[in-house]
């Protein structure tokens, strides 16, 4: 049998068969998010329950963000997909820095610049793993 006939291996999802839930890694960004716009939002002052409601608003709605691009985001063309990675992470990280009493356009200069940075590498990942045809590589 020649080299060149060899038969293809097939790679396995998982080696011991466990896999984590969906929701797990959109929760615990949330979590972290959440946490982290509350302690920028305390700025050296006591706790307040203004501040944890911040936070608890700000996790859930990242992780439902995360989550419904992580669902919805195979479906959508691979530009289409970078670009709402880049929003996503842009309009996080500005929303973080606005909180430091920060000019707001500051805020948006560095929105814009992780938002580009994280566009920019999500569509050259999609863009590297995909087929001949145009659809992405299965995990």
């Amino acid at each position: 049998m020649a080299a060149h006939a060899a038969v293809p291996v097939r790679r396995r999802a998982s080696s011991t068969g466990a896999t984590t839930p969906g929701w797990a890694l959109p929760a615990t960004l949330g979590v972290v998010y959440g946490w982290w716009t509350a302690f920028v939002a305390k700025s050296g002052a006591p706790v307040s329950w203004g501040q944890f409601w911040l936070g608890l608003i700000s996790a859930v709605v990242l992780a439902g963000a995360v989550y419904g691009l992580r669902k919805v985001g195979r479906t959508l063309p691979r530009e289409l997909h970078a670009a709402a990675w880049g929003a996503l992470a842009g309009i996080a990280i500005g929303f973080l820095y606005s909180l430091s009493d920060v000019s707001i356009l500051s805020a948006t200069v560095l929105g814009l610049i992780v938002g580009g940075g994280v566009g920019a590498a999500a569509f050259y990942l999609y863009y590297t793993h995909e087929d001949a045809e145009g659809r992405p590589a299965p995990y």
